[in-house]
């Protein structure tokens, strides 16, 4: 399944995180309500630091966080562009969009099963993806005259992803492009499910982080994709860690104009660095209760 990256959307629907969780994004003057606006703010943080304990509470020791330590659940990006990044506008569009044609032939009759292997010795067997389906996650039916990137051979192979039990060897497909020494590499093991969580989402609390977008190699920094009003200040990401996971509460900052605004949402980017490294420990998000969600990959 493609998940790609949400660019500003005009969704016209009320944008709140969650009552008491967050600012409403929208506009208005947080000046004209003075010390009654910074008590608000006061409070939505103690909901949120609340909510972030209840959350980790439910979920460390507990039967979901066992499942989710024995699976397969990238924390990162599954698609890796050639070893240097791509060349030129014409080419990063491309990307973008998914301009591909293919000029060889795909690979048939691949196992459909491949091993995951991590440190220690520590296996998995997952489902894979054939070369096919791989191609059609990442292409789209090229433009005539649109800039595209020519997929001129396809072969198996393995690729580095860190997961939730720690970077680990997966099976790939590897994409040869024209012009490129190095290939598109894209995972082929099909993550595990995410478990059940033990803790219901907030009601009427319709957004939720997407992500991890990426997390660095040694697991302290990560980034998520927030939203937040277009008229706001931005998101923010505030973060609770314990023994068995890290909770992260997403948050919309104080309206910066004041007047009428449209309802619409904005997708920002935001880093998180950790005390310790996340290792093992189940990633989640405190509107939902649930781990964040995986991203295969995200428009380059």
């Amino acid at each position: 399944m493609r998940i790609r990256s949400s660019r500003s959307a005009g969704l016209l629907a009320a944008v709140v995180l969650t009552v008491g969780l967050g600012a409403l994004p929208g506009c208005g003057n947080p000046q004209e309500a003075g010390h009654s606006t910074r008590e608000a703010d006061g409070d939505s943080a103690r909901a949120r630091a609340q909510r972030a304990r209840h959350v980790a509470a439910a979920w460390d020791g507990s039967a979901a966080a066992a499942k989710w330590r024995a699976g397969y659940h990238p924390l990162a990006e599954t698609v890796r562009p050639p070893r240097g990044g791509l060349r030129g506008e014409a080419d990063k569009r491309a990307y973008r969009t998914g301009s591909f044609v293919l000029r060889a032939e795909l690979p048939t009759g691949g196992p459909r099963h491949g091993r995951v292997e991590w440190h220690k010795g520590k296996t998995l067997n997952r489902p894979s993806d054939g070369a096919e389906e791989s191609y059609e996650a990442l292409a789209e039916a090229a433009e005539p005259g649109a800039p595209h990137l020519a997929v001129t051979r396809v072969e198996p192979g393995r690729m580095r992803v860190v997961t939730s039990r720690g970077a680990a060897t997966v099976p790939a497909w590897l994409f040869s492009l024209e012009g490129y020494e190095a290939p598109l590499v894209r995972a082929a093991a099909v993550p595990s499910a995410p478990p059940r969580s033990p803790v219901e989402p907030i009601p009427g609390a319709p957004l939720a982080l997407k992500g991890p977008v990426s997390t660095s190699a040694d697991g302290r920094v990560i980034t998520v994709i927030a939203h937040h009003g277009v008229c706001d200040r931005g998101a923010g990401v505030e973060v609770l860690e314990t023994r068995g996971s890290v909770v992260l509460s997403a948050f919309v900052k104080g309206p910066r104009k004041p007047g009428l605004c449209t309802k619409q949402l904005a997708s920002q980017r935001v880093t998180v660095t950790l005390r310790r490294p996340v290792f093992d420990r189940v990633l989640l998000d405190a509107t939902t209760g649930r781990p964040l969600p995986q991203r295969p990959w995200t428009r380059y």
